[in-house]
């Protein structure tokens, strides 16, 4: 995938982390965001960030920069991907009670997450052909627009939906390998641990989403595109903007 000079650089970030002094952290991120001339969205909670930004090169390294210089945002990983236009209409930081709506109780990716499958052993697995149960957290629109080859969706309109819906799913997967995936991983911080306390045994969660997949494999083993929030709508294995109808913002 490549670039040029007038490219916009969009960036997805997430990481569970206690945080506090919210209200001060989010007026810092605002100030330094608007200076940057960044756009998109960045939501803070006492469990960690999550964000999704766009911008220059070097304003989104500078941004970067500046997050990583705290302690507990140092290791953060970092999606990419470029666009030709700026896709979000304003910059955004929220306080909110999760950084990625849920509201089941007692799940905590800070304590305990599912086991990490990187993007290139999924791949080898399903080069290979192994017995693997791939399931899409994500909602019926995302799923309809791209998933993996013979997926099972969850079948949800919003992933709040997602603890009703763990008993329609088979009983018979329930001790066969199963890879949670969802769009850049955060949905499956808490969806992998939540089917561990229903009983299925052998959960992972793909690290990094799709868009990690895209990144290192390509599209092999996927069809369609990768929905994505921001006016791009959706992307395809090149992670490019495929110009699929309807706009979230």
């Amino acid at each position: 995938m490549g670039s040029n000079m007038n490219s916009v650089v969009n960036i997805a970030v997430y990481k569970f982390v206690t945080l506090d002094d919210l209200d001060r952290r989010r007026a810092e991120l605002l100030a330094l965001s608007e200076r940057l001339l960044l756009k998109g969205k960045i939501l803070l909670s006492e469990e960690g960030i999550n964000l999704f930004l766009a911008g220059s090169r070097d304003a989104i390294d500078e941004f970067l920069a500046s997050l990583r210089r705290e302690s507990v945002f140092s290791d953060i990983d970092v999606k990419e991907s470029f666009s030709e236009h700026q896709p979000f209409k304003r910059m955004l930081v929220k306080v909110k009670k999760e950084i990625i709506a849920f509201g089941v109780a007692g799940i905590d990716p800070r304590a305990e997450t599912s086991r990490r499958i990187s993007a290139k052993q999924l791949k080898k697995w399903l080069d290979e052909g192994l017995p693997v149960t791939l399931l899409d957290v994500r909602n019926n629109f995302e799923f309809e627009i791209g998933t993996f080859d013979d997926a099972i969706p969850i079948g949800v309109r919003h992933f709040r939906s997602f603890l009703d819906a763990i008993s329609t799913l088979p009983d018979d997967i329930k001790d066969r390998p199963i890879v949670t995936f969802c769009t850049g991983g955060i949905r499956c911080e808490k969806a992998g641990p939540l089917l561990e306390r229903f009983g299925f045994s052998d959960v992972y969660q793909l690290d990094g989403g799709i868009l990690k997949y895209f990144e290192e494999c390509g599209g092999e083993h996927y069809h369609g595109d990768c929905f994505v929030f921001d006016q791009r709508v959706a992307l395809d294995a090149d992670l490019r903007e495929t110009g699929a109808e309807g706009v979230w913002v």
